[in-house]
């Protein structure tokens, strides 16, 4: 499986995006059961973030990602990029 990354920029206030993070969590934790390897985080600094995850194809990541529920709801806008791993040990 290939490594993709979805670099995220929050666009809603905080009080709204802070309603889809609960359901982000639940995405995120089903991604991992399904065997895609994801780990999520957040800009500390700024409003945004990361998804780090494995898929078999672009077409399957897009596909996933489609099914964030900070996507569906309109709180980030996102850049998909696949992500070749040239050193280090695997997740």
């Amino acid at each position: 499986m290939a490594w993709f990354v979805k670099i995220e920029r929050g666009i809603v206030q905080k009080s709204v995006f802070d309603q889809f993070v609960p359901a982000h969590k639940v995405y995120v934790q089903q991604l991992i059961d399904q065997g895609h390897c994801a780990r999520t985080g957040y800009w500390r600094e700024a409003a945004g973030g990361l998804l780090l995850f494995q898929a078999e194809s672009r077409a399957q990541a897009q596909a996933l990602v489609d099914q964030d529920p900070l996507i569906l709801n309109h709180c980030v806008e996102y850049e998909l990029h696949e992500w070749v791993v040239v050193s280090g040990a695997p997740l």
